[in-house]
């Protein structure tokens, strides 16, 4: 591409950015900067002072440098380093220090000098933090300035944890944190209420600074921030948009998160297009939402005055565009989402044949299969077809610790009740509550407690797929054993995960398989039991010929919807539908009202559930399709 193309698609785009297909290649790429670095200041008998970030994101460049000093010789001995940030108050050896993590994640693997590693001390008094916070940046000039600053960015466009409101020249402070910044770190801390309120933080002004700045970000959760920063105006709600101001910053991101960046998500408004038919079906439905008009009334004047003049005059006229678009969403709305027997499928999402299908949903957590496609479920069940339901994890970290003690406080009543001996139950419930009187934050449950919690998510999954219509043969408790590896190690192998997968699907030979591909998911569980679905699938491909009939549909749940264009397949539910949806939903007791993980939306799942899914209806409806009462959304994902 010519450097005047490259102005020209870029043009929204006030900073430099570079995008990679994943963020493996893009953690390399910086490391490889970072190394280019230390050995040029190496052969010059100079220093190197790196400003290092911590959380997921920087996680991968770690992993990178720590291989190139192993493997490569790669010396840290000429490095000093100064951390961006620490929770206040943290003690150093906490699990959720920021000492804890650098020392995990990089220092303890390579050959830097303890005395040139520079982290702010979470244990001051609060008196002493402005003092500290003064020679820091004293400590800092003193050798120079960073010569590299990574950064990552927060929800909130916090860099470092400066968050809303801080001021282009701040320098290192004590902060308060934001809500949102407190919620993202709230599992780490086993519940928002252990989260600190406040935090030490290296200024906006000090970072900029530095002699150069890479901001990496990664997944499509960073992308709305990420347009923000990249294209949005400078100011303090948005502290990552002050790097605007600099000479020497880039921002480096995967194609998720830059997914949203104008020149990826409506190219038509930067470059000329190559009009293929899924751009061309978004740029319309694009069109109809910016002007608020039904796809068939746009007219030609619509295209021209909003950057579409090319596509109308390429693959005009525009009624004909029209027209072809809004066949197309049509023909993604089916109340047979396993497909209408005796019919023609040409035009369906599904196919007729067979006509009974066997259906698998896989469920990560035991309540997303009613919150994310409850209808459906239901009305597969009701139309017949050999419907089965897996869960694939326990979700025992996700029940109130008084919940647990509540049901024990029932079996111990029971057991008396019928003149059994509860003297074992009782031992239990006592060990149970000694261990919850004591337990430190974000401390995995003893195998008591978890046994207990994970029983009450399978009892209130089995009430909801039984209420759906499913016989209880066809109700598999998975309890993958990766979720609870998970909770003391992120060096986890999937293999018995995948295998046990790949029996369940030979035990069921599904012409249907329903997984969750709402990758926003907070937790990563629906990445996670995702990959272990398609590992299987496709393993499964290659040895077994029934693979080749079977689909593979991507449904979301309580976080967002697929995109309008994105639609393979609208269920739409009716009034009564919806009532049936919310009552299996109800089953999930102990994700009533208020549950453990609510993510950063305060509604209950249930009203996300149907409020997400009758804006789906609206959103049809204003397109000029027909209106209904609520619809759930599907991808197809081929393998």
């Amino acid at each position: 591409m010519s450097r005047l193309n490259l102005l020209e698609e870029t043009r929204f785009e006030k900073l430099p950015v570079t995008v990679y297909d994943n963020q493996d290649i893009a953690s390399k790429k910086v490391a490889q900067r970072i190394a280019t670095l230390i050995k040029a200041k190496q052969e010059a008998g100079e220093k190197a002072i790196l400003g290092l970030a911590t959380g997921a994101t920087p996680v991968g460049v770690y992993a990178e440098l720590i291989r190139m000093h192993k493997e490569e010789g790669l010396s840290f001995s000429n490095v000093v380093t100064f951390n961006l940030d620490e929770y206040f108050p943290m003690k150093p050896n906490a699990a959720q220090s920021y000492v804890t993590f650098m020392n995990e994640q990089l220092f303890n693997h390579i050959d830097i000098k303890k005395e040139n590693i520079n982290i702010p001390d979470g244990t001051l008094a609060e008196n002493d933090v402005a003092a500290f916070c003064l020679e820091y940046e004293r400590k800092i000039s003193a050798y120079g300035g960073l010569d590299f600053q990574l950064l990552g960015i927060g929800r909130t466009g916090h860099i470092g944890f400066n968050e809303p409101g801080s001021a282009p020249n701040s320098g290192t402070r004590l902060v308060t944190l934001d809500d949102l910044t407190r919620r993202d770190a709230s599992r780490d801390f086993g519940g928002k209420e252990n989260v600190p309120t406040k935090a030490i933080t290296m200024g906006v002004g000090t970072i900029f600074k530095a002699r150069e700045i890479i901001l990496m970000a990664w997944n499509q959760k960073k992308a709305s921030i990420i347009k923000k920063a990249v294209e949005g105006e400078i100011s303090s709600d948005v502290p990552a948009t002050f790097l605007q101001l600099s000479d020497h910053v880039e921002f480096i991101l995967d194609k998720e998160a830059a997914s949203e960046l104008t020149r990826f998500d409506t190219p038509w408004l930067v470059r000329d297009c190559a009009w293929a038919e899924k751009t061309i079906k978004k740029a319309v439905i694009w069109l109809a939402k910016k002007t608020d008009k039904p796809i068939l009334k746009l007219t030609e004047e619509d295209y021209n005055n909003n950057g579409m003049a090319q596509l109308a005059t390429e693959k005009g006229p525009v009624y004909n565009l029209n027209i072809d678009v809004f066949n197309k969403l049509q023909h993604t709305i089916t109340g047979w989402p396993g497909g209408k027997p005796n019919a023609d499928d040409s035009q369906r999402p599904e196919r007729a044949e067979p006509s009974i299908k066997s259906s698998i949903i896989f469920s990560p957590h035991p309540d997303d299969d009613v919150i994310s496609m409850g209808g459906t479920f239901i009305r597969l069940a009701d139309q017949g077809h050999d419907v089965h339901v897996a869960y694939q994890t326990s979700g025992n970290t996700a029940v109130w610790d008084d919940e647990a003690l509540r049901f024990m406080e029932f079996n111990i009543d029971f057991a008396k009740s019928q003149n059994t001996d509860a003297s074992g139950l009782e031992a239990t419930y006592e060990k149970m509550k000694q261990f919850l009187e004591n337990k430190s934050p974000n401390q995995p449950d003893i195998p008591e407690l978890l046994t207990v919690k994970g029983l009450i998510r399978k009892g209130e999954a089995t009430a909801g797929a039984r209420f759906a219509g499913l016989a209880d043969e066809n109700i598999h408790f998975m309890a993958l054993p990766f979720y609870d590896r998970l909770k003391v190690t992120n060096k986890v192998d999937f293999e018995d995960d995948i295998v046990e997968t790949m029996e369940l699907l030979r035990k069921v030979k599904p012409q249907q398989v329903f997984a969750a591909g709402d990758f926003a998911d907070p937790h990563g569980t629906h990445k996670v039991c995702f990959n272990i679905i398609l590992t299987a699938l496709q393993r499964l491909k290659v040895t077994d010929d029934w693979v080749k009939d079977c689909w593979l549909w991507l449904y979301r749940g309580a976080w967002h919807e697929f995109e309008i264009h994105e639609i393979q397949m609208a269920v739409p539910l009716s009034p009564q539908e919806v009532k049936r949806k919310r009552l299996a939903i109800f089953k999930h007791q102990s994700q009533k009202d208020m549950p453990v993980f609510p993510g950063d939306d305060a509604r209950e799942f249930w009203v996300r559930a149907e409020e997400r899914t009758s804006e789906t209806a609206r959103a049809y409806d204003k397109l000029g399709l027909a209106e209904y009462e609520a619809m759930e959304a599907f991808v197809r994902w081929e393998f």
